[in-house]
């Protein structure tokens, strides 16, 4: 199982990126798919969750109204629009999956059994 994050990169306060979280050798389908961050010398946290056969969105308060999270199934593939990006939200960024629906654990580390590398972000005031 390897998931796979790109679209991170550098960009002002304000702007705007969208990263994608794609699977190979695994298949979203029935999946609970969560999107981490960590910043240096901070720990790993939840920004936003989805189960990835339709439903409900879930998002960290920090990232509400500015951040959404969506799938593709056809391309097994789970992206994470962010807009309105503040010098705070520089992280590296995960994907992280489980296979099952999203219950209340969907922000905690353990919950799930496959991460991705990540993708770096750096937003510049």
């Amino acid at each position: 199982v390897q998931l796979v994050e790109s679209g991170g990169g550098s960009v002002q306060a304000g702007g705007s990126l969208r990263l994608s979280c794609a699977a190979s050798r695994y298949i979203f389908s029935n999946n609970c798919v969560g999107w981490f961050r960590q910043a240096p010398g901070k720990k790993r946290e939840g920004v936003a969750a989805i189960y990835a056969d339709g439903g409900s969105e879930y998002y960290a308060d920090s990232v509400k109204g500015r951040f959404t999270i969506s799938r593709d199934n056809a391309r097994n593939t789970v992206y994470l629009q962010m807009n309105s990006l503040k010098p705070e939200d520089t992280s590296m960024y995960y994907c992280a999956a489980v296979p099952r629906r999203c219950y209340y654990d969907y922000m905690s580390l353990s919950t799930y059994n496959y991460w991705g590398q990540g993708t770096q972000v750096t937003v510049s005031s």
